[in-house]
């Protein structure tokens, strides 16, 4: 299985937390990052997005079918992401478009073991697969790709 995690693009500030948007520099970062993902993705992901709007604009930015979880919200904790995305026996890939630090958390415990606060820039994409080695089951980092990269 192929996950990928991308965190929204730079948001406005505001007091009701589903509703803040892009910024202008947050939507160019949605197309850019969009682009390459278009590149390289697998062709058959199914995409997985918050409720919140700026998760629904980066999404947007592929122009590609999603599906929206309000339990991934901004709020969603690493075992809601887990669930949403089937890790670690869902086949095919998963693109999660969500929020920090849920990410940044579930980002750790499949590649350390453990939570922990680890920090995705907002519009970064990490990609994590799962194989099996020799029986054991071991989480590979393939990428991990900040926004400011692809200028």
């Amino acid at each position: 299985m192929d996950l990928l995690l991308w965190r929204h693009a730079e948001a406005e500030d505001g007091e009701d937390d589903l509703k803040r948007r892009l910024t202008e520099r947050g939507e160019k970062q949605a197309r850019r990052m969009a682009l390459w993902l278009h590149e390289h993705m697998p062709r058959e992901t199914r995409i997985v997005v918050s409720p919140a709007i700026r998760t629904q604009q980066t999404a947007e930015a592929l122009k590609l079918p999603f599906e929206t979880q309000r339990k991934i919200g901004p709020d969603a904790c690493v075992s809601e992401l887990i669930a949403a995305c089937g890790w670690p026996d869902a086949s095919g890939s998963v693109l999660i478009v969500g929020h920090q630090p849920s990410l940044g958390r579930l980002a750790s415990l499949l590649l350390a073991g453990q939570e922990a606060d680890w920090s995705i820039k907002k519009g970064a994409v990490w990609w994590l697969s799962n194989r099996l080695r020799r029986g054991d089951t071991q989480t590979v980092l393939r990428a991990m790709l900040p926004v400011e990269l692809l200028d």
